[in-house]
């Protein structure tokens, strides 16, 4: 009977750790993808974004895609602002020398459109809001935006 009441307090203890770590250490970095759009240079030419995607499910799949922002002057000290899935229509401009827009949307479907602005160093939009949980990210970030808290109104 002991052995069981071990074996219980460990997987408890176990999942409260895994629950722990993945709330305060989920770092918002993404890897192996190829590359898809840019560099798009900020205003005074501080920044660049990048943006990738990562294909997902085979032929009835889709992909993933992220933007990653670096000053120019520490190149390897990119950060990524932007995760959501792609969809066909998508853009990266800046409006000004800190403020970068994003569109992801598929023409003609409006519930598609993850379009989004973001100051970059105080924001960042995670579409699964993983990010947006995370204790780290929330001391490093003013904002997160997720899918269901944030809509784009272009006027």
């Amino acid at each position: 009977m002991k052995k069981k009441h071990r074996w219980l307090l460990l997987v408890v203890m176990g999942l409260a750790i895994w629950f722990t770590y993945s709330k305060y250490a989920y770092p918002f970095e993404f890897k192996n993808g190829e590359f898809y759009a840019g560099p798009v240079y900020s205003l005074d030419g501080e920044y660049a974004a990048k943006a990738y995607y990562r294909a997902y499910g085979g032929a009835a799949g889709g992909v993933d895609i992220w933007v990653e922002v670096a000053p120019e002057a520490e190149p390897g000290e990119t950060k990524t602002v932007y995760y959501a899935p792609g969809n066909s229509h998508f853009s990266m401009e800046w409006l000004d020398e800190r403020n970068l827009r994003i569109v992801n949307n598929t023409l003609g479907s409006p519930e598609s459109d993850r379009t989004v602005e973001l100051q970059v160093g105080e924001e960042i939009y995670d579409e699964s809001g993983a990010a947006c949980d995370s204790l780290l990210l929330k001391r490093a970030y003013r904002t997160c935006y997720e899918r269901e808290t944030y809509s784009f109104d272009p006027e």
